[in-house]
């Protein structure tokens, strides 16, 4: 990718931008050297490091740098590149690629080195007789045993000893410079055993991390793999008929028209133009139920045709799509720091320091006092702590493999990876780290309701026949009067009629009453459809007006007695009247409309957004969640909104707010509660989202604005993955501190335990290497295995 900036003259500099794939950066630490190598090169811009994912994007002034100088400075720093790509190139994003760890060169080197050291421990310990001497000088003596550690040493310390010696070169003070440091320093001293011991033991511990490092990669893996390389479309190139042909997907143009047969992937993002078939959207919705799809209905890049032939016309390219979107989103996550994360790497750059400087205290300041205090007579001192200074010295090194804070960094950044990929497969999109922690804080979940709770879709739920009048004639009239009309209230009474099968009669002289309703004539006779505010204008008494509700095979309620004009009536009464009636549908949150003559009343109809299934369940589980107030936010009148609420159990509701007005109210809640979430469709609840601490909108596969205005997109229009979404935030932040506080913990201990001579060099590489940062990494992934459904009870 190219681009032109000004330097500091003026004059435009080309920019290019480069990706590299460089898996053996795996750990902040290799980063930060990678970072520090590449900050000595002229003309670098900017550098993006994702060891999570192993890769690294440098854009650079193209006059002052060239694309060799890029990839031997990262390798300079000690990590070889793999793979480069153009910054835009769609196939050389992503992940780094997984490497066969167990039989890598560096895997082969520390095996070697660990039969040489079991060799060395056995000849010391166990066959001393074969211990015999090989060398002996006045300087140095050197046994059969020596030997075999030494041979472990440089197998498996060379590799340690060189990163070290890449770390010093780029003033990086890691793990590798402190190991590198610590081998050298016992081998240099005669300490054979715990040179081996560090070298192999460090070894074995670099492997495994690796390991699950890759493990972790392979979740990113795992989206990168779900759209198709190739698809088959359909090209007349050589300008005759278009023929089938199969070609990479990235090559794939707008508007081109792509094959997809049973079984297969879905490419391209596009519309389906021919076929039927049902698809299985998981990967970009997380719905476990397949979508049938046909003529018009939009198709994602990475969903599954199960069982028909489609034919889909693209409407993006390969680096475009839904899927594409979400990859970069993710892989984008890695690189937002949370606040833990921000704190572990302050509290890092002094750990470090602190404990390298402990370390060389206490390898030559105890003998030194312990030899003082000898000279006057504290012998009790001294028959405390000894007076061998290679044991101070052995101490010395314990605490230099203590100082690597490497899981206490790692601890943070596999969770968030973990967390955040996770939910991106269950069709969450978490934009970053920083939102997924933060939506483990919220104290307080605002709702807009159209389109969130409810569907969104006017639908009849009612239809009331006065007297003789069967609430088929109802509809038939209503119909035929609202199929001239554009209001969705029409779309609603004639896709309920289109379903009964009444076929809507001819209408004449068609009028639409603003605000009231509509007119027009049918077989001669003016016929009315409207509020019920018309009708008492047309002469009706509602308060007197209808027995109370039976109902019909259809499912249908149906009203008694005929309603006359002047308040006349021929029902019972004791029975309830039309306006009780209209008045509990009201109440229901339904809108009502009557339809009649100016003479004579012939039923009610009521219409509804109806409430979404999932909304009930969702809030359901939000409450066995303990998520504090749940507030719904409404533009809906205040009736609509109360009937709402109460059906779903949400405690409050505020109703008639324009959009400015619901931000208002987003404050308002945040002042009175803490942290607040909003959950939305991104469009018209923009301003709202942006002001809450995390925007969630709604339904978001295919739709540019919902992905970027939001922190967290859910994916499809299931609110019910807002349970799962609060406890996969809420499990990450206690992963991530049980991640820092262990690994802290431990290393505290371990310290401690050094100058007194509990810890070994082994234990302390086992123990606070090795074993804390695969338990970090272990604990993580326990992320990727929360789902769905674990929250939500049909």
């Amino acid at each position: 990718m190219t681009a032109s900036r000004m330097d500091d003259e003026g004059v435009a500099d080309e920019h290019v931008t480069l990706r590299l794939s460089v898996p053996d950066m795996d750990c902040p630490s290799c980063a930060g050297k990678v970072a520090n190598a590449l900050s000595d090169v002229d003309g670098v811009a900017t550098t993006d490091l994702r060891p999570t994912s192993g890769t690294v994007t440098v854009t650079y002034a193209a006059d002052r740098a060239n694309e060799q100088d890029v990839v031997t400075t990262v390798e300079s720093a000690g990590y070889e590149v793999v793979e480069r790509s153009d910054g835009t190139d769609v196939s050389g994003s992503g992940v780094a690629d997984s490497a066969d760890v167990w039989t890598s060169p560096r895997a082969i080197k520390t095996w070697i080195g660990a039969v040489f050291l079991v060799v060395g421990l056995a000849l010391t310990f166990v066959l001393t007789g074969l211990n015999t001497t090989l060398v002996s000088t006045t300087a140095v003596t050197l046994t059969v045993a020596d030997a075999a550690l030494l041979a472990a040493t440089a197998a498996a310390g060379v590799p340690v000893v060189r990163s070290g010696y890449y770390s010093a070169r780029n003033r990086s003070l890691d793990i590798d410079l402190l190991m590198g440091t610590a081998i050298v320093a016992a081998t240099g001293i005669g300490l054979y055993i715990e040179a081996a011991t560090l070298a192999v033991l460090f070894s074995i511990a670099e492997l495994l991390e690796r390991y699950a490092m890759d493990q972790t990669r392979d979740e990113l893996r795992e989206l990168l793999e779900l759209s198709p390389e190739e698809a088959t479309v359909f090209r007349n190139d050589d300008g005759g008929e278009p023929q089938e042909v199969v070609i990479p997907a990235e090559d794939v143009r707008v508007g081109e028209r792509v094959i997809v047969r049973p079984g297969e992937k879905i490419p391209i993002d596009g519309t389906v133009v021919e076929g039927s078939s049902s698809v299985d959207q998981s990967p970009i919705t997380g719905e476990s139920v397949p979508v049938d799809k046909s003529g018009g209905d939009e198709v994602f890049a990475g969903t599954l045709n199960k069982a028909g032939y489609l034919e889909i016309e693209t409407t993006s390219e390969a680096g475009e799509t839904t899927l594409a979107r979400i990859i970069d989103l993710v892989d984008d996550a890695q690189a937002k720091q949370t606040e833990k994360e921000q704190f572990v790497d302050r509290f890092a750059s002094y750990y470090t320091p602190v404990v390298v400087v402990l370390a060389l205290l206490t390898a030559f300041l105890p003998p030194l006092i312990i030899d003082g205090t000898a000279t006057i007579g504290l012998a009790g001192l001294e028959h405390t702590f000894g007076d061998d200074s290679l044991v101070w010295f052995v101490r010395g090194l314990t605490l230099l493999v203590i100082a690597c804070p490497c899981a206490f960094v790692i601890s943070t950044p596999v969770s968030v990876a973990s967390g955040v990929t996770s939910a991106a497969r269950n069709g969450v999109l978490i934009k970053g780290g920083n939102h997924l922690e933060a939506m483990g804080e919220v104290d307080a979940v605002a709702f807009d309701k159209t389109g969130t709770l409810t569907a969104g879709e006017l639908t009849v739920t009612d239809v009331l026949g006065i007297g003789e009048n069967s609430p088929e004639d109802v509809l038939a009239r209503a119909a035929a009067l609202e199929g001239r009309s554009e209001h969705p209230i029409a779309e609603a009474v004639l896709e309920r009629a289109n379903g009964a099968g009444i076929e809507p009669r001819a209408v004449t002289a068609f009028e639409s009453l603003t605000g009231k309703g509509v007119r027009g004539d049918i077989d001669g006779t003016a016929y009315y459809a409207g509020k019920p505010g018309l009708f008492e204008e047309l002469g009706f008494d509602l308060d007197r007006s209808a027995a109370g509700p039976q109902r019909t095979d259809g499912g249908v309620s149906a009203v008694g007695e005929d309603a006359l004009p002047g308040g006349q009536d021929v029902s019972d009464t004791d029975s309830p009247s039309l306006r009780s009636r209209i008045d509990a549908l009201q109440a229901e949150g339904k809108t009502v409309i009557l339809v009649g003559t100016d003479q004579r009343l012939f039923g009610a109809i009521a219409i509804a957004d109806e409430i979404r299934p999932e909304a009930r369940l969702a809030v359901d589980a939000l409450h066995r969640l303990g998520v504090g107030p749940l507030v719904m936010l409404t533009g809906d009148n205040e009736g609509t909104a109360r009937a709402v609420a109460e059906e779903l159990g949400i405690g409050e509701y505020r109703a008639g707010l324009l959009p400015a007005e619901k931000v208002e109210a987003v404050e308002e809640l945040q002042d009175e509660y803490g942290s607040v979430a909003m959950v939305g469709d991104g469009i018209n609840d923009a301003p709202a989202l942006a002001t809450a601490d995390v925007g969630i909108a709604m339904g978001a596969a295919g739709t540019d604005t919902a992905i970027e205005t939001a922190d967290i997109a859910l994916m499809g229009d299931n609110v019910a993955k807002l349970p799962y979404l609060y406890a996969l935030a809420q499990r990450a932040n206690s992963v991530i501190r049980q991640n820092i506080w262990s690994s802290l913990g431990v290393k505290a201990l371990l310290a401690i335990g050094v100058p007194f001579g509990y810890v070994s060099v082994a234990v302390a590489v086992i123990v606070g290497d090795m074993g804390m940062s695969l338990g970090v990494t272990g604990n993580a992934m326990r992320l990727s295995r929360v789902t769905p459904e674990e929250f939500i009870e049909e």
